[in-house]
């Protein structure tokens, strides 16, 4: 993880603001291809967002998104969501990723919905749901297995 998130006062303040923004601004990848994320309008929690820059195209003939492209932002989504609602700050590692693709990504902004599905004291499994126009037609489903560990204190 970069700088900043093995700061365990650092981690514990952003999380406890919802400050999901501090964490991307650290992520340089995820800055790159333009990941930012809202408050769920329909109840608790974030919807991720990847905006369309043409570095993010694969397909120039359709045009559509990278695969890649749309794998790393959910895996982005996931691991933030994690560390947004597990039940303590806890520094995950993805373990293994899952992702299927259900339809192309045209380069229109993409949105994904993020599912705790078990978070247990070592391991946590999360659903993510990434979609365009309508949520009901996902582009792509993921599922991460994360490694769950503990920020170590700051020696500074």
């Amino acid at each position: 993880m970069p700088e900043g998130f093995h700061d365990v006062a650092w981690l514990a303040r952003t999380r406890a603001e919802g400050d999901v923004a501090a964490w991307l601004e650290r992520l340089p990848y995820a800055r790159y291809i333009g990941v930012t994320a809202t408050p769920d309008a329909a109840g608790d929690g974030l919807i991720f967002h990847l905006e369309p820059r043409e570095h993010n195209i694969g397909n120039v003939l359709l045009p559509a998104l990278h695969g890649g492209v749309v794998a790393a932002f959910m895996e982005t989504a996931g691991t933030l969501d994690l560390m947004l609602s597990a039940r303590e700050p806890r520094l995950p590692r993805v373990v293994d990723f899952s992702i299927d693709y259900l339809r192309t990504a045209r380069v229109v902004t993409t949105h994904a919905r993020c599912q705790l599905l078990r978070e247990g004291r070592r391991l946590a499994n999360v659903q993510v749901t990434a979609w365009q126009e309508a949520e009901e037609q996902p582009v792509a489903t993921a599922r991460l297995h994360l490694v769950l560990g503990v920020p170590e204190p700051n020696d500074a």
